[in-house]
């Protein structure tokens, strides 16, 4: 049997000690929560204000003009009659077994989500590519934002903002949003040394040589990342429906706690079903991407 008295040599925290820095933490919280919540849920109501729009749009246009504006950006993204096809297929699926206005519902948070992380991930990629120190500091806290498990996101949202659509965004866009700023790093700090040094010869400076010469090489890369962004984010909406985000997780949650098997089966094959169209939508495009890169190269 292995000795363990070397554990008597490390100072064990009094309970009551662990008790009193929980206690004040606690405390701290809840008074940054009544200080500042009405403040900082102001500042999300243009957002809450645009997700209802957003949401009510979808809901509100006709089935088939739905469709239609889906199967237009499809083509327009991947450029394949099969895609669109296997879009109309999936929505007119999801229709018929009655699970329309909720998979717009959840279409309206993924899309709102996925711009965010866009618009927030893609310049802290930027910045890290850009410098080492900043990638130091932001790499650990991806970390943690990546190995942290989802329901402890709701806890200090729920507590600043309260349940609804908003502390659902922001929780989904916590636990999505990794990705992307990795893999816009990634993409940026794999371009090659001599292309940069290239445009810097022709006169080029730090923002053309970001915008002309980086991003476009390094989109494949960043659209990978978007892509597992929009999968994470599918990933959370049965976690998010806890908190009021209405969709396809609610009729999920409840056929957990209610032990209704098909009620689960129908909607979460229509989470998959959005699942696979965001997936081969951005793989496509990321294809047809490096494709025109390397026409303008081998050019």
């Amino acid at each position: 049997m292995a000795d363990s008295s070397w554990l008597t040599k490390f100072p064990v925290m009094e309970r009551t000690d662990l008790l009193a820095i929980r206690k004040t933490l606690d405390e701290a919280y809840r008074e940054f929560s009544r200080s500042y919540g009405d403040p900082i849920e102001s500042f999300f109501d243009p957002l809450l204000r645009f997700l209802v729009w957003f949401e009510k749009l979808l809901l509100n246009s006709p089935w088939w003009a739905v469709i239609i504006a889906l199967t237009v950006l499809v083509y327009f993204a991947s450029r394949s009659w099969k895609q669109c096809l296997g879009v109309i297929a999936a929505l007119m699926l999801i229709g018929y077994f009655g699970m329309w206005d909720n998979t717009m519902r959840t279409l309206s948070i993924i899309t709102v989500c996925t711009l965010l992380s866009i618009f927030i991930g893609i310049p802290i990629g930027i910045t890290m590519a850009r410098s080492d120190k900043v990638q130091a500091v932001v790499t650990p806290t991806l970390d943690i934002m990546q190995t942290m498990p989802a329901f402890v996101y709701l806890i200090p949202v729920v507590m600043l903002l309260g349940i609804g659509k908003v502390p659902g965004v922001i929780a989904v866009v916590i636990y999505a949003v990794p990705p992307v700023i990795r893999l816009t790093n990634l993409g940026i700090r794999l371009v090659e040394k001599e292309v940069v040094e290239a445009a810097t010869a022709f006169g080029a400076n730090s923002w053309q040589r970001l915008w002309d010469v980086q991003l476009p090489l390094a989109m494949p890369t960043i659209m990978a990342g978007i892509n597992q962004t929009i999968m994470m984010a599918l990933a959370m909406v049965v976690i998010a429906s806890m908190i009021g985000v209405k969709g396809l997780g609610q009729p999920v949650l409840k056929s957990i706690t209610n032990q209704y098997f098909t009620l689960g089966l129908f909607n979460g094959l229509a989470i998959v079903a959005l699942a696979i169209i965001f997936d081969r939508v951005s793989q496509a495009y990321a294809r047809r991407a490096h494709r025109h890169l390397e026409r303008i190269e081998s050019a």
